[in-house]
């Protein structure tokens, strides 16, 4: 069996003060990505606005879209007319006081594959979450893109092992993660690095867990108090990290995934085979006491 080695491109960028600007520099990002030989392109969350959830204003709604939308249409062209795939991360409308953060997949002819909404909805100080999105209620998958089958999960999602587990098992060979995470300004610095350091090692540990490809977006610059981290970084099935961002800069970050090496890597690391499935029923009980 032939499998390809796929180049990825993430995204990584900063509020750009309103949608149409972050439209317009987005698609000047990918078509740049995509020169650079990128086949599946991924942005950041919300990557259409700033991180509005820094308080609770009922009038951050209105950056609320359909989809599908005329917004999402645009990149569906741009995605055939690259010949790329585009995962996006959205504030969906779905109805009059429901919402949710939400990604959507367009594969590289330029179709809207499917969505993904956020499972794990935050509730921190900086981090108002809940206000705005309800959990999501679609299933982990795979989208069976041209170029490779990929998972997507959103910013929370990705400190749950069992969101990894079970988008993996769905067939995903690169799972990718749009993410808006950092450290707030009150705390001290010293936390921060702390934080990092945690989000980097527990989805880098789902890579080795699940023996896929890892791919995070985070947004960079400060907003209303949150210093975003950047730092975003693609990881390999060993957890090794083949790129990792700017703390601070704008960038766009390459990895090339081998996925013979994966379906090599798993033939030798059998996670899969020997999960004892029969023993993990407790997994659905919120606490065992």
């Amino acid at each position: 069996m032939h499998l390809p080695t796929v180049r990825i491109a993430l995204l990584q960028d900063r509020d750009r003060g309103g949608m149409q600007a972050a439209a317009e520099n987005t698609e000047k990002l990918i078509r740049q990505a995509a020169a650079g030989g990128a086949k599946i392109i991924c942005t950041q969350e919300l990557f259409l606005t700033e991180y509005f959830c820094w308080k609770q204003d009922s009038s951050f709604f209105d950056l609320a879209i359909p989809i599908p939308s005329e917004w999402t249409a645009r990149f569906q062209n741009l995605a055939r007319e690259l010949s790329v795939v585009l995962i996006l991360s959205l504030f969906e409308r779905r109805a009059p006081g429901l919402s949710h953060n939400t990604a959507v997949v367009i594969d590289a002819d330029g179709s809207l594959m499917g969505k993904y909404r956020k499972m794990h909805i935050p509730q921190d100080p900086g981090f108002e979450e809940k206000f705005y999105f309800a959990p999501g209620d679609l299933p982990y998958r795979s989208f069976h893109t041209r170029y490779a089958d990929i998972g997507v999960l959103i910013c929370w999602d990705q400190w749950y092992p069992e969101a990894a587990r079970l988008t993996a098992l769905a067939g995903a060979q690169i799972i990718f993660v749009p993410t808006a995470i950092g450290g707030i300004a009150s705390e001290p610095e010293s936390l921060g690095d702390r934080q990092r350091d945690a989000w980097l090692n527990v989805q880098r540990g789902h890579a080795v867990a699940n023996g896929c490809y890892w791919a995070a977006v985070n947004r960079v610059g400060i907003e209303h108090g949150t210093s975003f981290w950047g730092s975003s970084f693609a990881a390999d099935f060993y957890g090794n990290h083949l790129v990792i961002g700017d703390r601070a800069q704008e960038q766009i970050l390459y990895a090339d995934c081998d996925l013979a090496a994966m379906e090599e890597h798993r033939r030798m690391w059998p996670f899969f085979r020997d999960r004892r499935i029969d023993s993990y029923s407790d997994l659905m009980r919120r606490f065992n006491d």
